[in-house]
């Protein structure tokens, strides 16, 4: 017998870990809409955010400042991606990819082993699984300057680059942009967003372990869809920078709050996978689908007898 209560309880859960994953999902955002780049860096790069911040915390750093350092890995995850593809003209999929497979081992020696603890009664941590209402807050309050500072950044001459280049490449360079700059400066910051959702969510969890980014880009791209197509569902023409920014973290909220739902439902939890997968493929398939309904030749011709 289904429990409609235990659903409710559990939801508060999910609402903090899709805000720390909107954050990742921001990362992801970044290159996949706006800089057209397949980066899956972001399966390494956040658990490489987790293992420096509860390696750190346990050296005796403050779990705040660590967070600044787990972005600073991010970025360098991503800089070790654009190095690749853009010194040494490796296709983007396959410079995410290897990045992402070197990254295990790294976070492997930063750890010493595949997972490591750090426990809310020992720290003061900065999220916490034993402090949901707390951490739905300083999580959101980074997410409102995330978005702040994006919103101002994308406008400036830099960020404008960074739009161009993964709008049209080719006109980008015919107008004088140096674009292989362009897409280090987005990568790191991308990865930097990821690094610091992993250095979140290990706070979150109380440990980091060196499969904790295992699906990560999955999770990101299916906030990214679901956030897309029901911004523009909502808004229309509308759809401002900063409504798309934040549509990307309600998108990673529904998508932890489906996953609630499936797992309330009693179905087996070794299916998560296939069921993200098939969240993402209908969401994908959404805007095609639509967008094939208002130009058929059918409703062209019923149109066209109703004029």
């Amino acid at each position: 017998m289904l429990n409609i209560f235990s659903l409710f309880r559990a939801m508060p859960g999910s609402v903090a870990q899709g805000l720390i994953w909107g954050i990742m999902a921001l990362g992801v955002y970044l290159t996949f809409k706006i800089l057209d780049f397949a980066d899956l860096t972001v399966d390494g790069s956040i658990a490489t955010g987790g293992a420096v911040a509860v390696m750190l915390i346990l050296n005796g750093w403050s779990p705040a400042v660590v967070l600044v350092v787990s972005f600073l890995a991010g970025m360098l995850a991503g800089l070790a991606t654009a190095f690749l593809h853009t010194v040494l003209g490796i296709p983007d999929i396959l410079a995410g990819i290897l990045t992402q497979i070197a990254l295990y081992s790294i976070n492997m020696n930063i750890m010493g082993k595949s997972n490591q603890a750090v426990s809310v009664d020992n720290y003061n941590l900065v999220v916490s699984l034993r402090h949901i209402p707390m951490t739905i807050l300083a999580t959101a309050l980074f997410l409102v300057v995330i978005i702040g500072i994006m919103y101002w950044y994308f406008g400036t001459e830099q960020g404008f680059t960074i739009r161009a280049t993964g709008c049209n490449p080719n006109m980008a360079r015919a107008q004088g942009i140096n674009t292989n700059t362009a897409k280090v400066l987005a990568l790191a910051i991308s990865n930097g967003l990821v690094g610091l959702a992993g250095g979140l969510y290990a706070q979150y969890q109380g440990n980091a372990d060196v499969n904790m980014g295992r699906g990560a880009i999955v999770i990101g791209l299916a906030a990214v869809i679901i956030g897309e197509v029901l911004g523009e569902a909502v808004l229309h023409k509308h759809m401002n920078f900063v409504a798309r920014l934040s549509f990307v973290v309600i998108g990673a909220i529904i998508y932890y709050l489906v996953i609630c739902f499936v797992l309330w439902l009693g179905l087996p939890s070794d299916n998560l996978k296939l069921f993200s997968a098939i969240v993402v493929a209908i969401f994908l398939a959404v805007p095609y689908l639509r967008g094939k309904s208002k130009n058929s030749f059918k409703k062209s011709a019923k149109n066209g007898g109703a004029a």
